[in-house]
């Protein structure tokens, strides 16, 4: 049981470094097709796992509380919201730094700060984990071990996408490429942290769980909304972005029911 749980908190740190791994594989720049792609499938994959993964069983839970559902909820919802909101104040806007409008010398500062926001974006998804797994470890009807296994996995999908496209531009700004992996990997270190400390503090988790789960729905659709749906549908061809977005739609909502 422990392994399974340690694997599953670990999921989404690989999914970052496979992505991360691409550096060696590309060039120092990617297609801006490829970018919206890769964006898009990611968004689609964060809204499937924020509605099946998280929104649902926030209500479910709170049913069993004896509330009205919907209040617990919506009120985790927006506090996940405005946490993301805070957080966008105090780091650059993901979208604001996939162009360079200053020039190639400030290309490794904007990308430094990029890799500063995901890390700090890549927080609540681990809050996210580490809050589904204290539920299922506390024996949570409304949370199996597929369940949380399913959410693990499709953050890890989709931190595939981000891994390549935090890790590629840093090599346009003269950084090399095993330092720009590693970047690429230390950005995802938040998520198996955020949730192990999660995990550690389950006696204060569990009473607030429909509230937690909840949060972490609207951190990470604020997510899509504010930084990745803007930066898939930019330029030309913008429904590649739109495709792909469905694709990794379909595929979490699968994995969900399936696995849950």
């Amino acid at each position: 049981m422990t392994i399974n749980v340690a694997y599953g908190l670990l999921l989404p740190l690989l999914g970052t470094a496979l992505g991360s791994a691409c550096v060696f594989l590309m060039k120092d720049t990617v297609r801006d097709s490829i970018q919206r792609a890769l964006t898009g499938f990611a968004s689609g994959v964060m809204v499937a796992a924020s509605i099946w993964s998280l929104l649902i069983p926030a209500l479910e839970q709170a049913e069993d509380m004896g509330t009205w559902s919907f209040v617990p909820a919506a009120a985790g919802f927006w506090a996940g919201v405005l946490f993301l909101l805070l957080l966008d104040h105090i780091t650059p806007h993901l979208h604001r730094n996939s162009a360079d409008p200053e020039g190639p010398k400030s290309h490794l500062k904007n990308n430094t700060m990029l890799l500063l926001a995901v890390t700090l974006h890549n927080l609540p998804e681990g809050m996210a984990v580490g809050v589904v797994y204290a539920g299922f470890l506390a024996g949570n009807v409304q949370i199996s071990a597929a369940g949380a296994l399913a959410l693990s996995l499709g953050i890890a999908i989709q931190n595939f996408p981000e891994g390549a496209i935090i890790s590629i531009p840093l090599t346009a700004g003269g950084m090399s490429k095993p330092r720009a992996f590693l970047s690429g990997v230390l950005s995802g270190l938040v998520e198996p942290l955020g949730a192990a400390v999660t995990l550690l503090a389950a006696g204060l988790v569990l009473p607030a769980l429909p509230y937690l789960l909840s949060f972490a729905a609207g951190a990470m659709l604020y997510v899509v909304v504010e930084e990745l749906i803007p930066e898939m549908s930019q330029g030309r061809h913008s429904n590649v972005g739109a495709l792909a977005f469905a694709a990794g739609f379909t595929l979490m909502m699968a994995l969900d029911v399936a696995l849950g």
